[in-house]
Order: structure tokens, then C-alpha cells, then sequence
């Protein structure tokens, strides 16, 4: 007579459940091997082979309850089996393979050259490559080496309307910026703060 069965698994167990609606603890059987379960009580049995991945028989157990047995396999290699049974190839298995390695297992990386392939495809682009890049860093040279050549009348323009604008203005013209003729404006949505 065959038995109702059920199971779940995770990384390291598979469980099992056997649905055997009063089953006597003391005449329950089961056999593990390591690729098979055996269950056996009175007339009912059930047998699951191969099954999909090894188990650890030692590291098996079982509990027998009012409805169902719970079996729990321990798995050898952790990892899902995705079924119960089947004829799936066992990593496990003490196998003489004679075959050569495919070409994939026999090829070495080189990883140097993959590291500065990506540092080279990550590498930022120089100015003529893109104008925009860089950012501030990219203009701040360009306004330190204008102020460094200028005389002293566009240093001291170029210092009171960038001050005064609250950097939204730089002037180099002396004579506009000593007499006021500057437009000195607060950014676009901020208004001056008075100072009492």
C-alpha cells in the first residue's frame, strides 16, 4: 500500500511527510541510505529512490505523529534539490570520469588584464574628451590662473564683487566695481538678509 507524502527543503534538509493517520511509534521503520529512504509499518511502505542528492544517514531523523511521520534527511552537499527523486547527477559520486575538462575549466583568467580593462573603462575623461567634466575642479584652475596674472586694480575688482555679490558675480573691471556700477544680486529665489 502506497503512502501520501509531502515535502519541503532548504539548504542543509529536505522533509519529509508521511501521511500515516495513527501510526504506532514503536512499529514505524525507516532505513536511510545515501541516496535512499525506506518506509515500512505493518503492511504500509514506502520507498524514495534515487533521490536527488546524498544524504547523511547518521544525520537523519524522524518523528512520528498522530497524522504524519516527519522525516528529516540531512543533506551532504547544501544547496536545493528542486525534487525529491530523480535520476539527476550526483556531484557527490565517486565517479572515474576519463573525459578532459571542457575548455571553459581549462582556460586561466588573466586577471591583471581584467583589472585594467574596468580601470580602464571606469577612468575619467580629460577635458577634451568632454568640457563638462570635472565639474568646479575643472573651473577653479581656470579663475586661480586669471587672478594669479592679474594686476593689482582687477585683483581687488575681482575680490569686492565676488564678496559683495555673495558669489554670484565676478567682476575684473575696477572702475565699474570701486563706483558701484556692478549689478550685485542675490542667486535666483534668495532674497539680502539686513544686518541690524
Amino acid at each position: 500500500m502506497s503512502l501520501r507524502h509531502e515535502y519541503y527543503e532548504n539548504d542543509e534538509r529536505t522533509t519529509i511527510s508521511i501521511f500515516d493517520r495513527g501510526a504506532d511509534p514503536e512499529k514505524v521503520s525507516i532505513k536511510f541510505e545515501p541516496r535512499k529512504v525506506t518506509y515500512t509499518h505493518g503492511e504500509k511502505s514506502l520507498t524514495l529512490e534515487p533521490l536527488k542528492g546524498q544524504i547523511n544517514p547518521d544525520a537523519c531523523d524522524y518523528t512520528v505523529g498522530k497524522v504524519k511521520v516527519e522525516v528529516r534527511l540531512a543533506k551532504v552537499a547544501q544547496g536545493r534539490w528542486g525534487g525529491l527523486i530523480g535520476d539527476s547527477p550526483d556531484p557527490l559520486a565517486n565517479s572515474a570520469s576519463t573525459s578532459t575538462p571542457t575548455p571553459a575549466r581549462s582556460q586561466k583568467k588573466n586577471w591583471d588584464a581584467l583589472t585594467t580593462d574596468i580601470l580602464s573603462a571606469e577612468k575619467e575623461k580629460s577635458m577634451e574628451e568632454d568640457p563638462n567634466v570635472g565639474g568646479d575642479s575643472a573651473v577653479n584652475p581656470f579663475f586661480q590662473k586669471l587672478f594669479a596674472d592679474a594686476d593689482d586694480d582687477t585683483k581687488r575688482a575681482m575680490m569686492k564683487s565676488y564678496s559683495e555679490s555673495g558669489g554670484t558675480t565676478l567682476s575684473t573691471n575696477w572702475d565699474e566695481v570701486s563706483k558701484g556700477h556692478v549689478d550685485v544680486k542675490p542667486p535666483e529665489g534668495q532674497e539680502w538678509k539686513k544686518w541690524s
